[in-house]
């Protein structure tokens, strides 16, 4: 009987050209006869050498960091059952995020593209405000989130997600609120486009609210609630602005246009109500975030426990804190939260209703100026028949006229009286047919 050998033997040069590549291969004989992996494919991974990608092609890249995505996850497996369920779930997600930002930035140093850096301010809780330009990687490592959520904010995909949007996560808080975009921590916020006027409004707000003076001996609020406080309020005074810029002006269009109708009063007319319609339609979507976000206590109470020893029960989602004291906190501000909502959903209604009742003016100042065109058009069209009447009674006598014109001899020439007689006959006539087809369409209500 044959002997099994102590190790896989590598395959022949030709099944290596033909078949798979030789990382692969060896490791489907190796696991097929149950024998011990050679140290080909884990020479890298376990020396933490750089993996030979060019004499592998793309084939034997993949199967490296297949090797490398077991070993972590089996290391993160590990540590979770020494550590208990609850911090092993935590270990496992952070393992998880920062994998998933070394993956995506060596499939960047792999395909030979820059990865993207951004450039943002950043805010901390004491005030001190800071330029500054941050790799993806470095954010997705410092704010614990993973890629997909940063497509909310990231500023070269504003034209996906112009929808307002207030995404909560177990360490950071992301903003998207029209032009403004940033993302907020426990102790600091990253604010990206900062020079959009949603960037500079709300760096205007929350600058003094930062202010220890500015207090005035009360408690004072969580860094992540002020920031979430400046950035609907910068949204909410935006909106109100453009509001009070348009509402004169279309006032004074409706008081005009009864009167006056022109081309340039119908062009502020259509300008008007194309910025309601965008103010409407913002004021709508902030309107319906603001909402879904009261109706989930969920997410509140995930905003509630953020920096804190704390956590949510996930059958009944009640807090459940090391410190009794610190779930007393957390339950008064997740009311303070449900408060401060409340109020800029009352607000955002306002804005909401206004701009509407409006717009709604608006439509009815256009349905009744095409109700005047249509009366004045059908004036224009009545006249435009009786004058197509008269024109077919003259046009009768001006064939009788042609008759007698012709160089035939009737001996009527020959009388005086047959001239006056013939042209009376010809107008009486014309006349009479008039105001027989006149009271033709006057019955028939055409006229």
């Amino acid at each position: 009987m044959a002997s099994v050998p102590a190790s896989c033997p590598r395959p022949p040069q030709a099944v290596v050209r033909h078949l798979l590549p030789l990382p692969l291969q060896l490791q489907l004989v190796c696991r097929l006869r149950r024998l011990p992996l050679p140290q080909l494919g884990l020479s890298a991974a376990a020396r933490r050498l750089p993996i030979p990608r060019a004499a592998e092609g793309g084939d034997g890249r993949a199967a490296a960091k297949e090797e490398e995505e077991v070993e972590e996850d089996e290391r993160g497996r590990e540590a979770g059952e020494e550590r208990g369920e609850d911090d092993g779930a935590r270990e496992a997600e952070g393992a998880g995020a920062a994998r998933g930002s070394g993956r995506f930035a060596a499939d960047y140093i792999s395909l030979g593209i820059r990865e993207p850096v951004y450039e943002v301010v950043e805010v901390k809780a004491n005030g001190s405000v800071s330029t500054e330009k941050i790799s993806r990687r470095q954010l997705l490592k410092s704010s614990g989130l993973r890629l997909r959520d940063t497509r909310s904010v990231d500023p070269s995909l504003w034209l996906m997600n112009s929808m307002p949007s207030l995404l909560v996560r177990e360490q950071a808080i992301l903003l998207n609120l029209g032009s403004l975009r940033a993302i907020a921590m426990h102790e600091r916020v990253l604010i990206f486009n900062y020079n959009s006027p949603g960037g500079k409004v709300f760096l205007e707000l929350l600058r003094p609210r930062l202010n220890p003076r500015n207090i005035n001996g009360g408690p004072a609020m969580p860094f992540q609630l002020e920031v979430v406080e400046a950035a609907l309020l910068s949204r909410i005074q935006r909106l109100e602005r453009r509001l009070m810029h348009v509402e004169p002006r279309v006032a004074a269009l409706l008081e005009v246009l009864p009167n006056r109708l022109t081309g340039d009063v119908l062009e502020q007319l259509r300008l008007s109500k194309q910025s309601l319609v965008e103010l409407g339609s913002r004021a709508g979507d902030l309107k319906q975030m603001l909402i879904d976000l009261l109706e989930d206590p969920h997410e509140i109470r995930r905003i509630c426990i953020m920096g804190r020893n704390c956590t949510l029960d996930k059958v009944s989602d009640d807090m459940e804190c090391s410190v009794p004291l610190e779930k007393q906190v957390a339950e008064e501000e997740e009311e303070e939260i449900e408060m401060l909502l409340e109020n800029y959903l009352q607000r955002c209604e306002s804005c909401h209703g206004q701009a509407e009742r409006l717009l709604d003016s608006a439509r009815e100042m256009e349905d009744s100026i095409a109700v005047n065109l249509s009366s004045r058009r059908l004036e224009v069209s009545r006249v435009e028949l009786l004058l197509q009447v008269g024109t077919f009674c003259v046009a009768v006598g001006a064939l009788i006229a042609g008759i007698f014109g012709m160089n035939l001899k009737s001996y009527l020439e020959n009388n005086t009286w047959a001239f006056w007689a013939t042209t009376g006959g010809i107008a009486v006539g014309a006349v009479a047919g008039f105001f027989i087809m006149y009271k033709y369409l006057k019955d028939r209500k055409i006229l």
